[in-house]
């Protein structure tokens, strides 16, 4: 499966390369979104999950990869308020 990584900025300016194992994750993300945070980690939980759901349809297995990328995000975004926005730089 082709993977794809997602660059975002933070509301502190900092910035995150994200992996996902699928291309749906561009059904979730683009290139200049600016999302309030609980809308970022709806999406970024729903695209990982149907990622991670997409590997295990084709090899049998849930993605671990995807799943950690998930629980990094949530970590970072703890240092934020639900409103705090978030930019999407990149999605290749």
């Amino acid at each position: 499966m082709p993977a794809v990584y997602f660059h975002v900025r933070w509301p502190d300016q900092t910035e995150s390369h994200c992996y996902s194992p699928s291309t749906v994750i561009h059904e979730y993300f683009a290139p200049g979104d600016q999302l309030p945070m609980s809308e970022f980690l709806t999406r970024a939980e729903t695209g990982l999950t149907l990622a991670s759901e997409r590997v295990r349809a084709k090899f049998g297995f849930a993605c671990s990869s995807a799943m950690d990328q998930l629980a990094s995000i949530e970590v970072a975004a703890r240092r934020f308020a639900p409103d705090a926005v978030v930019e999407v730089l990149s999605v290749d």
